[in-house]
């Protein structure tokens, strides 16, 4: 069972969620509290694991991966065995940034960046389709972005 959040706990994770290096002064400016109050809020939710790591949001294009692709998957089998394989195999590929498995038409989705189309077309080729427990692969390349934001909705 989650931890129960007050209002004052959701503002601070909103504000944090938008700026993670915020110091923790003008933190507790923007929430309404003072800063020892705030500070020992937040670590509450650092102990409790609400608040799971603090990380830079990275522009892909700048840093040369600016191709995101999605990729679905279809086993030869759904048995455990063959989801670990894959499971611990993709863990693997630092071009994969997100993979789930799932229900439907595919057995999983994922997310990939590479620098273009040919180095997807050689992560693929060399690299996702060779996974034993891989039976085909469909990749979706999306046109344009709508949104992509890291923030969860906080209600």
């Amino acid at each position: 069972m989650p931890p129960t959040l007050d209002a004052i706990d959701r503002r601070i994770l909103r504000v944090l969620q938008h700026d993670g290096r915020i110091s923790n002064v003008e933190l507790a400016n923007q929430v309404g509290l003072s800063p020892s109050p705030c500070l020992r809020r937040v670590r509450l939710l650092e102990q409790s694991g609400i608040i799971d790591r603090y990380v830079a949001v990275l522009n892909p294009a700048k840093v040369g991966v600016g191709l995101t692709v999605f990729v679905r998957v279809w086993f030869k089998t759904q048995d455990a065995a063959i989801t670990h394989q894959f499971a611990e195999t993709v863990r693997g590929f630092p071009e994969v940034v997100e993979c789930y498995l799932t229900t439907g038409e595919c057995d999983a989705i994922m997310r990939v960046v590479t620098a273009d189309l040919h180095a997807y077309w050689r992560f693929q080729s060399d690299h996702l389709t060779r996974i034993p427990s891989v039976q085909s692969v469909k990749t979706d390349v999306p046109m344009e972005t709508i949104k992509a934001s890291t923030e969860l909705p906080l209600l």
